[in-house]
């Protein structure tokens, strides 16, 4: 069905958004599930750090946090998907309700490693999107002056993956100069906005988890998935003609000549 002004549009399948759709489902109390990654393996790894700190800070504010380990994860396509330490990555992921994207500048790009790990992470598992209408918070640290190389491409790649990424990042610069011998993040302006954009990121989280099978329900996917039903429907309908064909086609002509007159 469609309406006169906007001919091209399905009208059943148009979502009117509103306050009462977007309202919170009842007994959503448990805290938010966030999953931090990291983009480095050296052994004073400061994303790392960096990684950990951001768990300190979510903890917290009350949220369930984990972080993920890169070391041991195959680079891509080089061991199957049913590797244990790939399945690990995404079980945490389809867990999360949030994540966390922390990684060194690298030539002025994300590391490999930091890399690898989005990689394996698929756009879609059959029905499953593992990272879709996730919360996002991006971070990187840097060696020298501060630079955004890194958490722009971050947020294109969380873009890409269709998750919800927040407003405010973060980029350490000289990040050697920002923790200490036990690995602790100093106090100082840089420290004060890891603590922003974290607080940031539990509040967005509260807000869409819930609420983000609603906020990435897509008008074209509908559409496309309907159309995939009417398909179905319409071959089901071509099955029972054939079948039905054959099973006639089975019956001797004069039980089907004496069956259509009656006599039978």
């Amino acid at each position: 069905m469609t309406t006169p002004d906007l001919p091209h549009i399905a009208s059943d399948l148009l979502d009117t958004p509103s306050l009462d759709k977007l309202a919170l489902p009842a007994g959503a109390t448990h805290p938010p599930r966030i999953l931090i990654l990291y983009g480095s393996l050296r052994p004073q790894s400061f994303s790392r750090k960096l990684a950990l700190e951001a768990e300190r800070i979510l903890q917290r504010f009350g949220a369930e946090a984990r972080v993920f380990d890169p070391h041991d994860l195959p680079i891509l396509d080089s061991v199957p998907a049913t590797h244990p330490r790939v399945q690990e990555l995404r079980a945490l992921s389809l867990w999360s309700e949030g994540q966390v994207w922390v990684s060194p500048e690298r030539h002025g790009a994300v590391t490999g490693v930091f890399k690898n790990q989005i990689d394996w992470l698929p756009l879609e598992d059959g029905s499953v999107r593992p990272t879709q209408g996730r919360t996002l918070a991006v971070m990187q640290v840097c060696g020298g002056s501060q630079s955004f190389n890194v958490v722009n491409a971050l947020r294109l790649l969380g873009r890409w993956m269709r998750m919800v990424t927040i407003p405010n990042q973060s980029s350490v610069a000289k990040a050697w100069q920002e923790f200490d011998e036990h690995g602790r993040m100093k106090p100082s302006p840089f420290y004060d906005r890891v603590v922003d954009v974290m607080e940031e990121l539990f509040k967005f989280t509260l807000m869409v988890r819930d609420r983000s099978d609603y906020l990435v329900d897509r008008y074209s996917e509908r559409k496309g998935a309907a159309e995939a039903r009417a398909l179905a429907a319409a071959a089901k309908v071509v099955e029972v003609v054939e079948a039905a064909s054959v099973a006639e086609a089975a019956v001797p002509v004069k039980a089907r000549t004496c069956c259509a007159s009656g006599a039978c």
